[in-house]
């Protein structure tokens, strides 16, 4: 067994595994952006309560730079969509839609809300594509 543990621990250290040579992580240019960005589904409330609400909806790939974020802008007021969600998300280059999900924390039980939805690059640039503005009600508190 010994002998089995040894020859397996030369053959790691001659594989390279301990290398002097600095790991070097591989930066992947953005990628062709989408000629125009198009939400295919939704948006949807996936689940409503005063402690945790999330809404998603999807989108063709909008490509650009991998690191994207779902925005959500809500607020009681129809005219007034003065809060603002986000959630940060990693596009899949090889998937042609992208799911966005974004978390809306603490909101008034029996409360409705109105809310439109988009997406950005990590640098701040919108995709092109914002949602009609939609509502949902806050449930109250379960008996």
């Amino acid at each position: 067994m010994k002998r089995v543990v040894l020859t397996l621990a030369i053959s790691v250290l001659s594989g390279g595994l301990l290398s002097s040579k600095p790991a070097v992580a591989q930066l992947l240019p953005p990628a062709e952006k989408a000629a125009r960005v198009r939400i295919t589904q939704g948006p949807e409330i996936e689940s409503a309560s005063s402690y945790l609400t999330i809404v998603r909806w999807t989108t063709n790939n909008p490509g650009g730079s991998d690191e994207h974020f779902g925005v959500v802008h809500y607020g009681t007021d129809l005219k007034n969509l003065s809060e603002t969600a986000k959630s940060h998300i990693r596009l899949n280059r090889g998937h042609p839609d992208t799911v966005f999900r974004v978390r809306l924390d603490a909101l008034k039980p029996k409360t409705t809300y109105h809310y439109k939805v988009t997406s950005i690059e990590s640098n701040g640039k919108s995709d092109g594509e914002e949602s009609a503005i939609n509502r949902f009600t806050v449930p109250g508190p379960a008996r």
